[in-house]
């Protein structure tokens, strides 16, 4: 059965990082009932969710994916791009390990964010430019490369992490919002979505696609090519620059 990992919001969500768009009023108490909805849609699709202990002085700690990158059994610990996001990874290695995986991490001078990592199969792409640098992707390199990855670093300067321009669908097609993408030519194959939260996606298995309810025209356009999609609405997470991808962290070996 899949597993992912999640962490509670903080009561101080608000006062969490924007980079890239304008702040806007966060609502904290409707945001623990759409992040309770997101919990709730994985383990109605299969999911088991194990929750990492919730760290309310660090306000973006609920995205919890930027902690770690998980390939195979070895889970390489994340040295935020931010400092002040660097606490975040302690509960989340603890939890990772106590799932039986081995455990690497990203030393300084690298920096390296969860949520720069897109993995389609052994192809590995790194965003670098945000978040990620040089350093953080070489250290990348060097923990998957021997487990059989290739790691490929992308450049990211329009959005906040890679993965919030793209995901992909579960055949590899590489999903984003044109105008966000940086270099579309870095991927082995592109499809443009017509809604930026559309470019979102986790895979859920068996076809079923986990999106924002702010792409209500990507979830048609992917129905029509067959997938399923679940939908949920993720609003005050979005207002910092969040999605349904940095929600969680998924562990499948």
């Amino acid at each position: 059965m899949p597993t992912a990992l999640v962490r509670r919001p903080s009561p101080r969500l608000a006062d969490g990082l924007v980079t890239h768009i304008e702040r806007t009023p966060v609502d904290a108490e409707l945001a623990v009932r759409q992040w309770q909805g997101y919990v709730g849609a994985l383990e109605a699709t299969g999911w088991t969710t194990v929750e990492v202990p919730a760290i309310d002085e660090c306000p973006d700690g609920v995205f919890i994916e930027d902690t770690m990158v998980v390939y195979g059994a070895l889970a390489v610990i994340a040295r935020s791009g931010a400092d002040q996001r660097r606490p975040e990874a302690a509960a989340a290695e603890e939890t990772v390990a106590g799932q039986g995986y081995r455990i690497t991490r990203i030393t300084g001078p690298g920096t390296l964010d969860g949520g720069d990592i897109l993995k389609i199969g052994s192809t590995v792409y790194a965003g670098l430019g945000g978040r990620t640098n040089d350093e953080g992707i070489r250290q990348l390199r060097e923990a998957l490369e021997p487990l059989g990855a290739d790691v490929r670093a992308v450049p990211v300067r329009k959005v906040l992490h890679l993965k919030s321009a793209v995901t992909a669908l579960p055949d590899g097609t590489v999903i984003g919002y044109e105008p966000l993408v940086d270099d579309q030519a870095a991927f082995d194959s592109f499809c443009p979505v017509p809604e930026e939260a559309g470019a979102h996606i986790v895979l859920l298995g068996e076809d079923r696609l986990l999106m924002a309810a702010s792409a209500p025209k990507t979830a048609a356009l992917f129905a029509e090519l067959g997938y399923t999609p679940v939908v949920v609405d993720i609003s005050e997470f979005e207002k910092l620059e969040g999605c349904v991808t940095c929600l969680s962290v998924r562990l499948r070996r």
